[in-house]
């Protein structure tokens, strides 16, 4: 009964959704339906809504969204982004492959926050060849594609821990996974805009490349403190604000202008919502109740596995879908690269439509397109990398 009151709360969701309702009014409606249909006390209301501002977790990633967009408005002060992207059409002279590259290079930032910059660069790109909800699936698609892959992300190293497969060898099986997803986008969209960038071609690369990383030296000093240092997204972002001040010599009435605008009341308020959720689902416990529903499917064992994977990451994310179940996966196949591979794709693939990812919020409220709009641009490339995926892992279990 528990599943079927959350298929309830989903329909819902993606009813709301259908009728062009934002994202705000599609997820109180969820909130809504979680409360009476499973009967969560007014106790427990108020503590799991408390939980996202006390829990860091939670919390984190609403400053990160934050103090990210703070940094756009101080990039964006000085022109920084706009000369970047004409440091790229010097370097590679290919408006795609800009786009493409920009996207991949934010993607490194294990913060939902990055869409805010991530979909700048999109728009500019393509404004007048793609449209508000192309944009807003170029942007989410492309800035995710590392995170499918690399050990950057908490998903990634958790399921690598839990599985016991090597690095060098995860990595090796998801060169295909990730070339697919690069090649779904390209023909989803990217097609549609003009490969020349419409701006002459460099006189040097090397003065165009020093000069690019004169314009992102803010970015690549936080994936620096994330990846080399291992700071939090938090401490990284603000020592990269505390610089820029410095650097270009941000005044005190600036300052003040961009600490109100960069509170985005929407994006936020969504984002909260969203959190929100999540710790709504969890309470109910119904995540532990999908791996007996899906026994129950005539199916061969991994692919039962690959729906249990996609339908809980759907409902709870990447973290909550790994953790619950790649013990058992493994336990019940024996899996190895494969298996890890196929699974891990398909927790990819399902992030992409999922309600209760933060990342498609702040796509859909920065192209001001509904979460619908943009989950009915990604779901058929969503379906097509599980169907291919699929296959990849017979090929890979055959193989390997």
């Amino acid at each position: 009964m528990e599943t079927l009151y959350l298929g309830i709360v989903f329909l819902i969701i993606i009813g709301v959704l259908a009728f062009g309702r934002p994202l705000y009014q599609a997820i109180l409606g969820g909130l809504a339906a979680t409360v009476l249909l499973f009967r969560i006390p007014p106790v427990e209301i108020a503590r799991r809504t408390s939980m996202v501002i006390t829990g860091w977790s939670s919390l984190s990633v609403l400053l990160s969204l934050y103090m990210i967009t703070f940094l756009q408005r101080i990039l964006e002060s000085r022109s920084q982004i706009k000369l970047a992207q004409k440091d790229l059409n010097g370097i590679f002279h290919n408006r795609r492959v800009n786009l493409v590259g920009a996207c991949l290079f934010i993607g490194l930032l294990p913060s939902a926050a990055s869409m805010i910059l991530c979909s700048e660069i999109v728009k500019d790109s393509t404004e007048g060849y793609l449209k508000p909800q192309e944009q807003a699936f170029a942007a989410s698609w492309f800035r995710h594609i590392p995170e499918s892959s690399l050990p950057t992300y908490t998903s990634v190293l958790l399921m690598l821990n839990l599985a016991g497969v090597e690095i060098s060898r995860f990595l090796a099986g998801m060169i295909f996974p990730v070339v697919t997803l690069a090649v779904l986008g390209y023909m989803r969209c990217l097609r549609k805009i003009p490969s020349d960038p419409g701006t002459p071609k460099s006189q040097s690369r090397l003065k165009d490349m020093i000069s690019l990383f004169g314009h992102l030296w803010s970015l690549l000093l936080i994936l620096t403190l994330i990846l080399v240092f291992d700071f939090p997204v938090v401490t990284s972002v603000l020592a990269s604000i505390i610089l820029s001040v410095l650097v270009y010599r941000v005044g005190r009435k600036e300052l003040r202008g961009m600490f109100f605008s960069a509170f985005e009341k929407r994006m936020i308020g969504n984002t909260f919502l969203v959190l929100v959720l999540k710790e709504f689902i969890a309470y109910t416990g119904v995540l532990e109740l999908l791996p007996e529903v899906m026994k129950t499917l005539p199916l061969p064992a991994y692919l039962v596995f690959g729906l249990l994977f996609f339908v809980a990451t759907m409902i709870s994310g990447t973290t909550g879908a790994i953790a619950m179940g790649t013990p058992l996966a493994f336990a019940a196949i024996p899996g190895g690269v494969p298996l890890m591979v196929y699974l891990m794709c398909m927790v990819h693939g399902a992030s992409q439509v999922s309600p209760t990812h933060v990342c498609l919020a702040v796509a859909s409220d920065y192209f001001h397109v509904t979460l619908g709009d943009l989950v009915k641009k990604t779901l058929p490339m969503t379906l097509a990398f599980c169907v291919l995926m699929t296959l990849y892992y017979q090929v890979l279990s055959a193989f390997w």
